[in-house]
């Protein structure tokens, strides 16, 4: 199992959840990837695009206005 980091701090939509959706398709099934970001409609959007993709959300956390979300491939 490997665990992804992708940093897009200062991205607005879409560029968040292309850099998602680009991890997980490089990603193998039980990896973690972890996306750290300041735009707050990515914060919703991320999720949801999770769920429709049929993946595990493991964690959303926020602190100081920066989110960090964790999925599970």
């Amino acid at each position: 199992m490997t665990e992804i980091k992708i940093e897009v701090k200062g991205e607005t939509c879409p560029v968040p959840l292309i850099e998602t959706r680009k991890a997980l398709n490089k990603a193998e099934k039980g990896d973690i990837i972890e996306i750290i970001g300041t735009h707050p409609a990515s914060k919703k959007e991320i999720p949801m695009a999770v769920e429709a993709l049929g993946m595990e959300l493991v964690d959303v956390k926020e602190e100081d206005g920066v989110w960090r979300i964790k999925i599970r491939k």
